[in-house]
């Protein structure tokens, strides 16, 4: 029996920086999953993920990765996209140093 369609986001990694980012329903890459756009009919997501493998101009390594409903918007479901989310956790990189800068 095939299992029901669970919401999805597309990620991918930007093709210079390497940060993960998330397409947005207006089209963008943002690197914050909270602007992501959730895509919760498996027509739409197979299409969005197929727009956003033709930009390989600008990302690589497309996929919809699960998520969930969340009080700030979409949330992972797994720990490897939490561990995207958030980046690397030896030492400030990215992200996390971006965090810092703004204190």
């Amino acid at each position: 029996m095939p299992r029901d369609f669970t919401p999805k986001v597309v990620t991918a990694n930007a093709l210079i920086e390497g940060d993960v980012v998330y397409l947005t329903a207006d089209d963008q890459w943002t690197r914050h999953l909270s602007e992501a756009e959730v895509l919760t009919d498996e027509a739409d997501a197979d299409y969005r993920l197929l727009q956003a493998q033709a930009r390989a101009n600008e990302i690589v390594g497309a996929y919809l990765a699960d998520m969930r409903p969340g009080p700030d918007g979409p949330e992972p479901t797994h720990f490897r996209e939490d561990f995207r989310r958030t980046g690397p956790s030896n030492l400030f990189h990215g992200k996390q140093a971006d965090g810092l800068n703004r204190a």
